[in-house]
């Protein structure tokens, strides 16, 4: 199935310029959302994924079904002050500023593969904070899945020593 024919190009959102990659004309489409989430279970299957791990929040719509699907566990990754327990942090740069993201400190075990699953990777920075913090806490990163990844923002160089699933590539 050709995925881009369901992925809505909008112009000059959310500034003039951009050409955002809306993703939810997959989502609303049920045989398109089961096809991708399809290939990125199979893909998990490869890399023996234990557990999926996906930031906020459009980690979680791609995650979860993933997830559920292994019959594995989803670890969400979110911004400070949205966990409940004892979390651990990354700061990450910003085109303007750093950013930070959180995990909870219990949620990946040592050894455990993990899958970090998100829509989009553009520059790398949420991505690869995600992945700093499955390896702070012991994780192995069996891979990372987007279902779009920019090229010409070059993400992909934060992620040179891991495995890397893109259903669909600008």
């Amino acid at each position: 199935m050709d995925l881009k024919q369901f992925v809505t190009v909008v112009p000059d959102y959310p500034k003039k310029g951009i050409s955002f990659k809306d993703i939810t004309t997959i989502m609303d489409n049920g045989e398109a959302y089961k096809y991708a989430t399809d290939q990125i279970v199979e893909y998990a299957k490869e890399m023996g994924a234990e557990l999926i791990v996906g930031p906020e929040a459009r980690g979680f719509i791609i995650g979860c079904p993933v997830a559920y699907a292994l019959e594995i566990g989803f670890a969400p990754v979110r911004k400070p002050g949205k966990l409940p327990r004892e979390t651990i942090a990354v700061d990450y740069d910003l085109e303007y500023g750093v950013d930070q993201l959180t995990i909870h400190k219990d949620a990946i075990k040592p050894g455990q593969r993990v899958l970090v699953v998100d829509d989009l990777l553009a520059t790398g920075g949420t991505v690869g904070a995600t992945v700093e913090l499955v390896e702070k806490l012991g994780g192995v990163v069996a891979g990372c899945a987007f279902l779009i990844e920019l090229t010409y923002l070059d993400g992909r160089r934060k992620l040179e020593n891991h495995n890397v699933l893109s259903l669909m590539k600008y």
